[in-house]
C-alpha cells in the first residue's frame, strides 16, 4: 500500500483495515463459540458474531459512500491476535471446561480492545472529516462493543472462579 497521501484516505485506510480485522475476528470467534462450556459465554460469542457482521457492514457502506474501491486492507495487528488466540484456545487448549472458557474471554477481550481502539479511532477521523453521519455510526458501533467487553468482565468473574476450582 502507497503512503497516504491526504486525510481522507487516512480515514479510508482504517476502515478497510478494520474491515479485515473484523473478518479475522469472526472467523476465530466461531471456532471459540464451538469450544466453550459456558452456556452465558457460548450466548455471547453467537451474539458477537452477529454483531461483528454488522458492524462489517458499516464499514463497506462506509468506504463505498467515500467513493472508494470497496476492499479490505489487510490487518496485521488483528493477525497477530487471532494467532495467539488460535495458539491459546485451539491449539494447545485445555480439554473443554473452565479452564478453557477463562482463556476464550481473555483472548475474546483482547481482540476486542484492538476493535474498540480501531473503530474509536476512525470515529474520530470521520469527526475531524465533517463527516458526521459517519462519525455517528462508528461511534454507535464503538458503544456497542464496549458494551459487549463490559459483558465479559462480568462474565469473567463467574468463569475464572469456575476455572480456579478446577
Amino acid at each position: 500500500m502507497p503512503a497516504p497521501e491526504d486525510f481522507d484516505e487516512i480515514y479510508t485506510d482504517e476502515l478497510k483495515d478494520l474491515w479485515s480485522a473484523n473478518d479475522q475476528m469472526n472467523r476465530v470467534v466461531k471456532k471459540l463459540t464451538s469450544k466453550a462450556s459456558d452456556a452465558k459465554l457460548k450466548e455471547m460469542l453467537q451474539k458477537s458474531h452477529d454483531g461483528i457482521e454488522k458492524h462489517t457492514s458499516i464499514l463497506k457502506e462506509l468506504i463505498a459512500a467515500a467513493g472508494e474501491k470497496t476492499s479490505k486492507e489487510h490487518c496485521k495487528g488483528m493477525e497477530g491476535l487471532v494467532e495467539e488466540a488460535t495458539k491459546h484456545c485451539i491449539e494447545e487448549a485445555p480439554k473443554k471446561g473452565p479452564l478453557l472458557d477463562a482463556l476464550i474471554v481473555a483472548q475474546y477481550q483482547r481482540m476486542t480492545h484492538y476493535g474498540i481502539a480501531g473503530f474509536g479511532t476512525a470515529a474520530a477521523y470521520a469527526e475531524a472529516l465533517g463527516k458526521t453521519d459517519d462519525a455517528e455510526k462508528l461511534k454507535q458501533a464503538t458503544k456497542e462493543i464496549y458494551g459487549g467487553d463490559e459483558y465479559m468482565n462480568q462474565l469473567s468473574e463467574t468463569v475464572n472462579a469456575a476455572a480456579e476450582e478446577e
